[in-house]
């Protein structure tokens, strides 16, 4: 039968699972399905031209921009191809994915609607009615004028297959875990629910799953687990938008990961209010192998957390802090560093929150550069205060574009980002002083004198590059 061809350009360093769940579905259709990965290896283009379908996934806004190159390319080399995008960033930029010549655009719980497509394309028989998701494509937007975000459906609830990753790259060449003891292990992925509860501004799932939260079966979840084990993953990064959106679920999935995989690790991401409303949960996580939560706090100013609808404050940041420690359960906070209400002072109250917390180490130090970035449909439209800041869609950069009003704002943005990306393996610690010393010469204010090396405790971390800088491009760094 004719072939299907998936295609990733970045996962953050994992393999890929935006190719591995469609292609379970593909495959139990009988459809021929080959999955690419261009963050490991290069383009075929025989197979390009030989497939009926060519589908990519955009899960991100750099996932996005790079892909733009090669669906130009496939759509010249290939012109009888049906090319579908899918992904949370596919519906954001549905009407500039469709001037490149995609045909197809799908947001969130896309599998069944891309099986249908791909039966179609493939000259397959379809196996039942095909799942009608047209109110959740994005309408095209002018580029030209501000938009609110899009309207979303009532996404459908499927029944997840457990992906299927024959034919991707070994886990081996994905990124690893730096350990304590300078012993790295192979990193495996999996989502256990999509969507999530919240509706925070600045997020790319909110407008695609408008506040709904669909929730993938826990059997499906620890066979996907059992297969990657299996082929030599020894961690487990869930990347569900917030693991506590459901608790019952999530707990019911790690206490069984860890009955069958003792020396399984794994991390997750929760939000600072859920982690406050779920303290009691803590120590389950911790013993059940969790070695860290990430956590979005984006910022410490309450006024910004309003702005963005975070659901914490400051105050619920520093208690969280205080409840990991206490429950063994090391935090790794995330931060929008730079937006329109940062300046140079509140910038350097952030470095100086940071170290007399002693969170250093569990910085990513690209955090420290992130830029708010402001994509087609997003609810930061709806505030007012930022819509007199933006410009006109950006079709190259996929973003509103805005301008600090202290221009020393802007170019100490670039000048972190600059450092960050110079120092891409560097102790953190290095690359977070060189930072806090020139913010705080800038601000004219004296630092936090530094913890001394000896009090220092190791934060496992993966050690992927681009996991370090979110942008190829170190002077364009955004929030992804």
């Amino acid at each position: 039968m004719p072939s299907a061809l998936l295609i990733s350009t970045y996962e953050l360093g994992h393999q890929p699972f935006g190719l591995a769940s469609p292609a379970a579905w593909l495959r139990a259709d009988g459809i021929e399905t080959r999955l690419l990965d261009l963050a490991k290896d290069p383009l075929d283009e025989s197979a390009v031209r030989s497939a009926r379908l060519i589908a990519f996934h955009l899960p991100m806004h750099t996932a996005t921009r790079l892909a733009a190159p090669v669906i130009k390319k496939a759509r010249a080399a290939n012109p009888g191809a049906r090319i579908c995008a899918y992904g949370l960033y596919a519906s954001l930029n549905a009407g500039w994915l469709r001037s490149i010549g995609v045909d197809d655009v799908l947001g969130g719980e896309f599998e069944a609607e891309l099986a249908a497509i791909a039966r179609q394309a493939c000259g397959a028989e379809m196996a039942g009615p095909r799942t009608d998701l047209a109110g959740l494509k994005t309408r095209a937007t002018d580029s030209a004028g501000l938009k609110p975000h899009p309207p979303s459906g009532n996404l459908p609830r499927l029944r997840f297959l457990v992906p299927d990753r024959a034919g991707l790259p070994p886990l081996e060449r994905y990124s690893t875990l730096r350990l304590a003891d300078g012993t790295r292990r192979v990193v495996g992925y999996t989502e256990a629910s999509r969507g999530c509860r919240h509706l925070c501004r600045h997020c790319p799932v909110v407008p695609v799953y408008n506040g709904q939260f669909r929730v993938v079966s826990s059997d499906v979840v620890l066979a996907d687990i059992a297969a990657q084990v299996a082929s030599g993953a020894e961690h487990i990064t869930f990347g569900d938008p917030d693991f506590f959106n459901g608790p019952t679920h999530a707990l019911r999935i790690v206490e069984a990961l860890h009955v069958a995989h003792p020396a399984l690790t794994y991390d997750v991401t929760v939000k600072v209010e859920h982690l406050l409303q779920h303290r009691d949960l803590l120590p389950t996580l911790r013993h059940t192998g969790c070695l860290f939560v990430t956590s979005a706090v984006e910022s410490i100013d309450d006024r910004v957390l309003a702005l963005l609808d975070k659901g914490h404050t400051r105050r619920d940041f520093l208690d969280v802090v205080s409840l990991c420690r206490d429950a063994g359960v090391t935090l790794q906070p995330t931060f929008v560093a730079f937006h329109p209400w940062t300046t140079i002072e509140s910038y350097c109250e952030l470095l100086d929150i940071i170290e007399g917390l002693d969170l250093v180490d569990h910085v990513a130090p690209i955090q420290l550069a992130i830029r708010l970035l402001v994509p087609e449909g997003s609810r930061l439209l709806d505030v007012e205060a930022l819509r007199v800041l933006v410009d006109a869609f950006d079709p190259t950069t996929l973003t509103y574009r805005w301008v600090h009003v202290d221009p020393r704002v802007d170019v100490l943005q670039r000048d972190v980002a600059a450092i960050v990306g110079r120092r891409l393996v560097s102790d953190r610690r290095v690359v977070f002083d060189e930072i806090s010393a020139v913010a705080h010469e800038r601000a004219g204010l004296p630092r936090v004198a530094p913890r001394a090396s000896s009090e220092r405790a190791f934060v496992p971390y993966r050690d992927e590059p681009w996991y370090c800088c979110a942008e190829p491009n170190p002077e364009q760094l955004t929030l992804v």
